[in-house]
């Protein structure tokens, strides 16, 4: 059984009645690992026919959405897609959009014009039930249906627009054929549409967090644009139009998992210096939403650099991680291996920016130094200044977790 089974209207309306649930239920009893899924199937087979694949699927599906999806209710009994899943919001990132949208516009109704399964507007009904959602795709909107009641939902091209004074929440697909699309012109429906058929109302539009801004200033986007974070990973951009985002502010990283939020109008004054006791490396969203200077500044930080992101400073703040300098050196990777066995070295993790061979491959280079020590160490490669006076340096570090 391979993950993207094609449900059609039949499988949603037999999964979402009483007896597609209670098969469901028997089903979910079985292990359906990588060991035994062949002949969990087969024994399926035999009982639900050709009920199996919509049933295996969508047991594979839930138990992959337990650990993205379980903090919203009834997660556990949703119908999903594989495609839809996997572009779904974690539910503390939708929660945290749903937040910024009831601040922001706490009256106005939310109108999800690509509500899919039903994410968004599952965490937009926690704080209003000013609601309502549309998609093109009558599957999808059918497994919403299934999942959120009677929330009101509507068959609706996004770029046709069926309401006014609504907030327009949008999450354009970003995945076909099973390949991710990184190019915003080729999301579905297209970034620039969108942005033209909306023009002048508030509009939120969920985006790859790998976007690239520059495009998003030319085609006139006059918001800002949001990186979020959430367990130690970049999960998403977001744009929020001007009449949604805070004065000035056109870039934005939050961390949710800190509950800490940075923009590019706060202070930036940090120094660039050696390296102190200790190397940071700013979560992923600082680095992306181009805010590393900002954080170091509220940090009491410095730059190692001026166009590399990692920051050091004499004292670890509060719940980050850090990299305890036990040793700097000119790199190459002679110097580095002396260097690790020196100090007992058998594990090691490479952060690296800056020296591109390494970047290229650490897992290579990690087999060629054929550590045999006992100590788990971190070692930080990163370039020092630029043009010709750019030399690499590495750092061997104890991790402070």
């Amino acid at each position: 059984m391979s993950a993207g089974f094609c449900f059609e209207a039949d499988d949603v309306g037999y999964l979402s009645s009483a007896a597609g649930n209670a098969d469901l239920a028997e089903v979910s009893g079985f292990a359906l690992t990588d060991v035994t899924r062949v002949a969990d199937t087969a024994a399926l087979r035999s009982r639900f026919g050709d009920r199996t694949p919509a049933l295996v699927e969508t047991t594979l599906l839930r138990r992959r959405a337990a650990a993205k999806l379980a903090e919203l209710p009834a997660t556990s009994q949703w119908l999903f897609s594989d495609e839809a899943l996997q572009q779904a919001s974690a539910a503390a990132v939708a929660r945290h959009r749903a937040n910024r949208i009831s601040t922001a516009a706490p009256d106005a109704v939310v109108h999800d014009v690509t509500c899919s399964i039903g994410t968004e507007l599952a965490a937009l009904t926690e704080l209003t039930d000013r609601v309502l959602g549309g998609d093109l795709d009558p599957v999808r909107l059918a497994m919403a249906r299934h999942n959120l009641g009677g929330i009101a939902l509507v068959r609706a091209d996004a770029l046709t627009p069926v309401t006014r004074d609504a907030v327009v929440l949008a999450d354009p697909g970003r995945r076909g054929g099973g390949r991710r699309r990184f190019d915003p012109a080729d999301y579905q429906p297209a970034l620039d549409r969108l942005l033209e058929v909306y023009a002048g109302r508030d509009l939120v539009v969920k985006a790859a967090p790998g976007i690239d801004f520059d495009k998003i200033w030319m085609l006139g986007f006059q918001g800002e644009i949001e990186i979020t974070s959430w367990r130690d990973s970049v999960r998403e951009a977001c744009l929020w139009s001007p009449g949604l985002a805070a004065p000035g502010v056109r870039r934005r990283a939050t961390i949710l998992d800190r509950g800490e939020q940075l923009t590019d109008v706060d202070p930036d004054d940090c120094d660039v210096r050696p390296a102190g006791r200790w190397i940071i490396d700013p979560d992923g969203a600082v680095v992306r939403a181009g805010l590393v200077r900002q954080y170091a500044t509220r940090h009491g930080l410095w730059q190692l650099d001026p166009d590399i992101a990692y920051l050091s400073g004499d004292r670890l703040p509060d719940g980050i991680r850090g990299f305890e300098v036990l040793e700097e050196l000119s790199y190459s990777e002679k110097r580095l291996r002396q260097a690790l066995v020196a100090h007992d070295c058998g594990a090691l993790e490479i952060l690296v920016r800056g020296v591109r061979d390494v970047q290229a491959d650490p897992d290579g280079l990690r087999r060629r130094l054929r550590l045999r020590g006992r100590l788990r160490l971190s070692v930080v490669i990163t370039r020092i200044g630029s043009g010709t006076a750019a030399r690499p340096i590495a750092f061997v570090c104890q991790p402070s977790r």
